[in-house]
């Protein structure tokens, strides 16, 4: 083998080492800086956002109001990365260009309508419940 060859599969070893090294190094970094001892309350309660528990979590319910807003907003966020891809690959002919753009705007009307099916539908109404 060459010395070429070697610095070649130096540089792939090292390559190597750096990507195990920011595999794992996060996670020996926080074992290193967490605390040692638990409290009995942390260790069996949920920790939700700093507040305290105050029943049982089935004693209230959400709105299924929210769970479809977020699904529409994961569906329409991950349409949208598809657009950057097809504004990346336009030909430089003019047909094909023509051809790019009219399917961009088939994508974009089909994303519109679905919008426009959720409105319809009243899935972006936020009805205030009242606490009987």
């Amino acid at each position: 083998m060459t010395v070429s060859c070697l610095t070649d599969y130096m540089y792939i070893l090292l390559f190597m080492a750096g990507g195990c090294l920011v595999v794992f190094l996060p996670f020996i970094i926080a074992y290193y800086i967490r605390p040692k001892t638990t409290e009995y309350v942390k260790s069996f309660q949920a920790y939700e956002c700093g507040v305290e528990p105050f029943k049982q979590m089935w004693d209230y319910r959400f709105g299924i109001s929210y769970y479809l807003y977020a699904l529409i907003f994961m569906a329409f966020d991950v349409d949208v990365l598809y657009l950057f891809p097809v504004a990346t690959v336009f030909n430089t002919d003019v047909v094909g260009a023509v051809r790019g753009i009219t399917e961009l705007f088939i994508f974009i009307g089909i994303l519109s309508l679905a919008i426009i099916y959720a409105w319809v539908k009243g899935v972006f109404k936020w009805e205030r419940k009242t606490r009987s």
